[in-house]
């Protein structure tokens, strides 16, 4: 039987939904709050460059100001040992970068009604 990874004797890891060049995203389950959320740890070989972690903290407590319905809400910001991650809303579904894959070429219609949203988030985030 596999052991279950448990942060912050909180959030239970269920699998690796994303990677980026200084992250990796999991979907995991709050188990004080019984909901999904997604969390984005930073990678283990950035923990230690000072910069990068100021920076991803800055970052975070910047994003976590941020409420609007096009922004994914940040719910905690997290220095655990030798762990550093950020808490977040998980949205179901695919990304915009799935769903362009999937149904390129978009109309002109549908390649409006995502730059008006995207847009709406910079204008609200500047």
């Amino acid at each position: 039987m596999e052991e279950k990874t448990i942060l912050n004797r909180r959030y239970e890891i269920l699998r690796t939904i994303g990677q980026g060049g200084m992250a990796e995203v999991y979907l995991a389950h709050d188990i004080l709050l019984d909901r999904n959320v997604a969390i984005k740890m930073l990678r283990d070989q950035f923990v230690a460059d000072k910069a990068l972690l100021e920076q991803f903290r800055r970052e975070a407590k910047s994003a976590a100001k941020l409420v609007h319905p096009y922004i994914t809400n940040i719910y905690d910001v997290v220095s655990e040992g030798d762990k550093e991650y950020i808490v977040m809303e998980y949205v179901e579904g695919i990304t915009l970068k799935e769903y362009l894959e999937q149904r390129s070429p978009l109309s002109w219609k549908e390649t409006v009604h995502f730059v008006v949203q995207i847009l709406k988030a910079l204008a609200h985030a500047h």
